[in-house]
Order: structure tokens, then sequence, then C-alpha cells
């Protein structure tokens, strides 16, 4: 089998389209994990995903990129707080609709909450979160994390909201991860929410192609409000934005039109 066949058996097996991905680099590091594995090719590799459910659940996981923390280039998060905070209220009214879009660990949609109740009464609150990978999804809702996710984030928000577990761990309290709902989602798979205020997705679609970027940020945009703000990573600078019925309001940030 070649790795054209092996891309065939994935999507069988998990609905996966590795095709979307960039294909060097997501070779590279699937003939990696085979070899780690101790695999001879993809005919084994495949034949084991098929028996194996912990090995599946290991390459699912591999597949998916999880570089994460919490508020994340904070000078993005202090416009997001002081400019669109305010203006995603007056526009819609506190009862917002917010999807983080491949969520990895749950760091992301966290930092939402915890920014979002210096506005919105807690209980208020509620974020969408998704990601493609089960058990990045498992460690979010656990909302245990050690001191380095929390570097960036202002001291203030973790003495709020979460508790020292022993010397290097902090756990996100109950009131804080009881507004966040976590689920299952294939970005280039699976149908998107409707009706959102503001969509967050950042630092995954840099590793798509540009095909695949195109037809998400599309479907982001459907899937916002007119006036509706899209917030994407520092490397991910919509070019086409215009194209795509977006205006930028600042770097990484765009208003649907």
């Amino acid at each position: 089998m070649d790795y054209t066949g092996f891309k065939e058996q994935v999507f069988k097996l998990t609905r996966i389209d590795l095709n979307a991905y960039k294909e060097r680099q997501m070779k590279r590091r699937i003939d990696t994990l085979i070899t780690k594995n101790k695999y001879k090719g993809y005919d084994d590799y495949v034949l084991a995903l098929k028996n194996d459910t912990a090995l599946f659940e290991e390459f699912v996981n591999y597949l998916t990129i999880n570089v994460s923390e919490f508020y994340r280039n904070p000078e993005q998060w202090e416009y997001l707080e002081k400019e669109l905070y305010p203006y995603l209220i007056k526009q819609f009214g506190k009862s917002l609709k917010i999807w983080s879009a491949a969520c990895s660990t749950g760091d992301e949609p966290y930092s939402l909450v915890m920014t979002l109740a210096d506005f919105i009464p807690l209980n208020q609150i509620k974020i969408i979160a998704t990601d493609i990978d089960k058990q990045v999804l498992e460690k979010a809702r656990a909302g245990l994390y050690n001191k380095k996710s929390l570097l960036g984030l202002p001291r203030k928000y973790v003495d709020k909201y979460m508790t020292k577990i022993g010397e290097n761990n902090y756990q996100v309290n109950d009131e804080v991860k009881s507004r966040v709902e976590f689920k299952q989602h294939n970005l280039l798979k699976d149908s998107y929410p409707t009706g959102c205020d503001m969509i967050v997705c950042r630092n995954v679609v840099i590793y798509f192609t540009d095909d695949a970027k195109n037809e998400i940020y599309k479907k982001f945009n459907d899937s916002l409000k007119k006036g509706g703000i899209l917030f994407v990573g520092s490397t991910e600078q919509i070019v086409n934005y215009k194209n795509l019925n977006f205006e930028s309001t600042k770097s990484f940030f765009y208003r649907k039109i």
C-alpha cells in the first residue's frame, strides 16, 4: 500500500481527510509514528489500527496539532477585551454565542470565559468548544494545567478562577468549567454551528492547504451573524478576506460584512 492508499484507508476508518493537510509534513509525521510503533509499513499499521483501540486513539491524537496556552499573544486578548467585547455586547446583547473552534486542551475557551466574566455575569456565559481529538477534549474537560500553560494569563484570573494542585498544577474552578460545552467536531467534514456572534480559531488552519483554508473561512463566515467577529491565530492573517465577505478590524480580527 502506498501513501495514497493509506489516506483512503484512514478516511474510511476515521473520516479524517488527509488530503487537506500539507502532504510532505503529514507523511513525515505518520512515517515517524509507524516506525516508532515498529510496524513494517502502511498495510500492517492500518490492520493494527482496525484492531487496537488504544493505537487508533493514539493515531488520531497524533494527527492533531496541540500547541496551546492560556491568553496566548496577550496584546490580541487585550484588544479583544478593550474593543471587541464592548462592541459585541452593544451589537448582540449579553447572551453571546461564541464558538472556540479547534480548541485543543481547553486553554482558549477557559480564557474566553474568564475574560468575558469582566463584562457579563458568569452564569450568563456559554462557550461552545470543539476539537477533532477526543483525548484533548478529555483533558480540556478535566481542566487541570501545568503552571507553564498559565504564564501569560493575568494573575487576577489565576487567583479568582483556579485552584493550585500540588507544586506545579492548577485546576480550573467548576464555575468556569460549567460555562464551556465541549464537543467533538471535524472542521473539514462536520456541519458548523449557526448564528455565532464570534468564532475563535487560532493556530490550526495554518496546517491546511490553501483550498481547505478557504473552505473553512467561507463556512466560518456562514456561521457568523452579520457584524460577527472571527479571531484567528498570529500566523494566520487572511490575505483574501474581502473575497470571503469579511472586513479587517485589526490584524487577526475580521468582521462579517
